[in-house]
């Protein structure tokens, strides 16, 4: 049956929703891919191969969490109605978490390390899925593969803007002590402590806390439901039946399917891309930073196009394309390494120049980069979008629980994958190819899913 048509909410809530994305992601780019992590890898553990596994197996942890408690949590909310007091419960621990990242000094225990980083991965993940329950109920469905788009770009308009004050104020060189702007770093950070990479956690909680607070102000929330102790038990049987349901919709299911594969392989490559290349050209944390702000002033423009061409090539086709450019680029990256790439076929000999990315090698390494930075934002804002069209605003609350469930379902397989062939193997060039394997995989399921996933949602 057709749904109601959504009036579209005040200007300032939709840009207040918009700025959430905006205010989380600077945890992804600096903690997770560009900074933080692979100071992880490269400079805590004892050698980069084990860093790499700890970090992976980090991520799935949680991962595995996550899918547990995500299709739960989004049928509870459904129940209890507002999604802003869940935000703000998640909100406190992941703030609380990255704060901690603060004591991750050299040596420190690797355990401890990544359980902070595991909880504010947890958080952070379901703050989104609240948030992403909130769209459909926004603006019409007509506007919604527009608005997650832009809502995608900000967010990495706000990552790359951390990204350039970590570089420009935090990260400087342990030989002269200055930043690559020629000033000392702030609060006088000693990155031979790696304090430049451990001030990113509260840098990141202090960012998050602060942008998070238009979506508290302005955006407007579901009218509320049932008390917590009814919503729990009615959210408990709502999501087993919607588990059965689900699998009678064969659109959404397929989808959800394609989606718990090919975004297992995007997770992995995000997660793990840049301390890969960290390791394998032992790049500083000013040339690791450099990298991430080249990835997110493509990816904006990535995100602005993929904008415009939703609305007139549809979710489907944007999210296929940006997984076929996402495999070759995963090939890409793992066919090069020091002095050559296409696994040797394009052999690159040449000094060092002794500047930044001094090598052709990383130069190709650094093409291959463009390439994930067009297409990992429109992959992720049309798969969103693709499912805010399939379904209606009453039911976004707990299919997008399910949605969350279908991105972490098996979220630990690839990041667990690229462990333990790395471990096994000993060759992190190794475990990374696995990665090629979810995309492919993932991608030819979507072909053949319908789009909308279910038309009985159309307006």
């Amino acid at each position: 049956m057709a749904e109601v048509a959504v009036q579209r909410a005040p200007e300032r809530g939709i840009w207040g929703w918009m700025l959430f994305d905006w205010a989380a992601q600077p945890f992804f780019t600096v903690i997770t891919t560009f900074i933080f992590g692979p100071y992880f890898v490269s400079r805590m553990a004892s050698d980069p191969e084990t860093g790499q596994a700890a970090w992976g197996y980090g991520i799935a942890a949680a991962g595995l969490a996550i899918a547990v408690l995500s299709p739960i949590l989004g049928s509870i909310a459904d129940q209890t109605g507002p999604r802003k007091p869940w935000i703000a419960f998640f909100a406190a621990i992941k703030i609380a978490s990255l704060c901690l990242l603060w004591f991750a000094a050299p040596g420190s225990n690797l355990f401890l390390v990544v359980l902070f980083f595991s909880l504010a991965s947890v958080a952070a993940e379901f703050s989104t899925v609240f948030n992403d329950s909130m769209m459909p109920r926004l603006v019409p469905k007509s506007e919604i593969g527009r608005i997650s788009n832009i809502a995608w770009g900000l967010g990495y308009l706000g990552g790359m803007i951390a990204l350039i004050f970590v570089v420009a104020f935090m990260a400087s060189s342990p030989e002269t002590g200055k930043t690559i702007v020629g000033l000392d770093p702030v609060l006088g950070l000693d990155p031979k402590l790696g304090e430049d990479a451990r001030a990113t956690g509260p840098l990141s909680a202090a960012w998050y806390f602060l942008f998070i607070l238009p979506m508290f102000f302005f955006t407007p929330d579901a009218v509320k439901g049932i008390p917590l102790g009814p919503a729990v038990r009615e959210g408990l049987a709502e999501l087993k039946s919607t588990l059965a349901e689900v699998r009678q919709r064969s659109g959404i299911f397929r989808f959800l399917i394609a989606r718990m594969i090919y975004q297992d392989g995007v997770i992995a490559l995000l997660t793990l891309g840049g301390a890969f290349a960290a390791a394998m050209f032992h790049w500083s944390i000013t040339e690791i930073g450099l990298f991430g702000i080249i990835l997110n002033v493509v990816a904006i423009v990535g995100c602005l196009v993929a904008a415009r061409l939703d609305a007139a090539l549809g979710s489907k086709t944007i999210v296929m394309i940006s997984l076929v450019m996402l495999s070759i680029a995963t090939i890409g990256i793992v066919s090069t390494g020091p002095g050559y790439t296409l696994f040797g076929a394009w052999m690159m000999p040449g000094a060092d120049s002794g500047g930044l990315f001094g090598t052709p090698a990383e130069k190709a390494y650094i093409f291959f980069g463009l390439l994930i930075g067009l297409a990992f934002g429109p992959v992720q804002a049309s798969s969103r979008s693709y499912m805010a069209r399939s379904v209606t605003a009453a039911e976004a609350g707990r299919y997008f629980g399910i949605y969350a469930l279908a991105g972490r379902a098996t979220s630990f397989a690839a990041p667990f994958t690229v462990a333990t062939i790395t471990l096994a193997s000993g060759s992190s060039r190794l475990g990374m190819a696995a990665i090629v394997l979810f995309l492919g995989v993932g991608l030819a399921i979507l072909i053949r899913t319908p789009y909308p996933a279910d038309n009985r949602s159309a307006e």
